[in-house]
C-alpha cells in the first residue's frame, strides 16, 4: 500500500519550512482560514503528475517573500521499500518543473509510477453547473490516474491545436502541407486521447453501478461531442470557418462529461446542491476503488473542507467509505467535525504544523 510517511516542504505558499511525518488511514488537518491546510494538500497533489489541485502557474507556488523557488519532497512506504520522491522550481527557472526520484532526475510521468493522488475541493463542488473545459480537466484528471501516458497526448493534441489556428488566423497564407500534418498530429492524438476518455467513463460508469446503495446518489456517465473520427479530414473541410472564428471547431478538445442524477433522471446540474456534492463524492470514491483495483494500490485522497458540507448523516457514511481506503487527507476549521473519524490529527497555525 503506497502512502506518504514524511512530507517536506521549502519555500512552498506560506510555509518556509515544514516536515511532518504522516501514517496511513485517515490525517486530518484543522486550524482557521487562511492558515495553510490548503496548501498542504495542494503540496501533495503536486507530488502526481500535472499541475496539482490548484491547477495555476508553477511560480505561483513559491512563497512571497522567499527566493522565487520552491520544493515539496516525500518518502513513501511503498511495495519493496521507502521511495523518495520531489518535485520543484528553482528561481532561475520558475516555471520550469524539476522532478527527483530517489535523487535522480526523472521526468513529471515518474511520479505516477510510485503515486496516485486525487482530490476534491470547495471549487469543484459547481462542477455539474460549470464550463464544459472545467468538467473536461476534470475528467482528464480521472484519466491520467488509470493511464499515464494521457497527459503526454492531450499536450501534443493541444500543442498541434494551437499550431493549426496560429497559421489559420496569420496574415500570411497557410501552408497546405504543413495544415494537413498538423490535422494528421491532432488526429492521430485525438483519437488516443478520445478513446482513453471513453473508456475511462466506460469503466467509471461500471463501478458505480456496481456500488451499494447508499446515502451518495448513483451517477449515470455519458461523453457527448468531440468526436475523433475521420477528424483530420473534418479538420481540412473546416479550415475556412476555422479561421474566421479563431479555433477548430471539431475534436475531441470539444466533448462534454454529462452526468445525471440516475434514481431521479435528471441532469446533475439541476439537482440539488446537497445532491451534487454526494454525486461528485459518490464518483470520486468509484474512482478510487477503480484505481486501486487498476494499479493494485489505493490512491492517495485530498478532501477539502469536505466535512463543513456535508450533513451529520452524509458524514458519517462519508467516513465508513473512507475506512480502509488507504491514506486520505482532510481539512476543515473545527475538529469537532471530524469526531468518530479515527485517525491522524494536525494542526495548522502561523505557517506551522503540530
Amino acid at each position: 500500500m503506497a502512502h506518504l510517511t514524511r512530507l517536506t516542504l521549502t519555500d512552498f505558499r506560506s510555509y518556509a519550512a515544514a516536515e511532518v511525518a504522516v501514517g496511513p488511514g485517515a490525517i486530518v488537518v484543522t486550524g482557521d482560514n487562511g492558515q495553510g491546510k490548503t496548501n498542504l494538500l495542494d503540496a501533495v497533489s503536486l507530488l502526481s503528475p500535472g499541475r496539482g489541485l490548484r491547477g495555476v502557474a508553477l511560480s505561483d507556488a513559491a512563497r512571497s517573500g522567499g527566493p522565487g523557488g520552491w520544493t515539496v519532497a516525500a518518502e513513501i512506504a511503498a511495495e519493496g521499500g521507502a521511495v523518495a520522491i520531489g518535485t520543484g522550481t528553482t528561481p532561475a527557472a520558475p516555471d520550469r518543473r524539476v522532478v527527483r526520484v530517489n535523487g535522480a532526475a526523472a521526468p513529471i510521468a515518474a511520479l505516477g509510477e510510485w503515486l496516485s493522488v486525487l482530490w476534491l475541493t470547495p471549487a469543484m463542488d459547481r462542477l455539474f453547473v460549470d464550463t464544459a473545459s472545467a468538467r473536461r480537466r476534470f475528467l482528464d484528471r480521472l484519466v491520467l490516474a488509470l493511464d499515464l501516458a494521457h497527459g503526454g497526448e492531450v499536450t501534443r493534441y493541444d500543442a498541434a491545436m494551437r499550431a493549426r489556428t496560429r497559421l489559420l488566423t496569420g496574415e500570411v497564407a497557410a501552408d497546405p502541407a504543413w495544415l494537413a500534418s498538423l490535422e494528421r498530429a491532432m488526429a492521430e492524438h485525438g483519437e488516443r486521447v478520445a478513446a482513453a476518455r471513453a473508456a475511462t467513463v466506460a469503466a467509471l460508469a461500471e463501478a458505480v453501478a456496481a456500488t451499494p446503495d447508499s446515502d451518495f446518489p448513483r451517477a449515470a456517465l455519458a461523453l457527448a461531442g468531440g468526436e475523433a473520427e475521420d477528424l483530420a479530414a473534418r479538420l481540412a473541410a473546416t479550415r475556412t470557418i476555422d479561421a474566421s472564428v479563431g479555433r477548430a471547431t471539431a475534436g475531441p478538445h470539444r466533448v462534454d462529461l454529462i452526468v445525471t442524477h440516475a434514481a431521479k433522471g435528471q441532469p446533475a446540474a439541476r439537482s440539488s446542491t446537497g445532491e451534487q456534492k454526494a454525486l461528485l463524492l459518490g464518483l470520486v470514491l468509484a474512482h478510487a476503488g477503480l484505481v486501486e483495483e487498476r494499479t493494485g494500490r489505493p490512491p492517495v485522497l485530498l478532501l477539502d473542507e469536505v466535512a463543513a458540507h456535508l450533513d451529520p448523516r452524509r458524514r458519517a457514511a462519508l467516513f465508513d467509505r473512507l475506512a480502509g481506503r488507504g491514506q486520505v487527507w482532510l481539512t476543515g476549521t473545527e475538529a469537532a467535525l471530524f469526531a468518530g473519524l479515527d485517525g491522524q490529527r494536525l494542526h495548522v497555525a502561523d505557517g506551522r504544523v503540530a
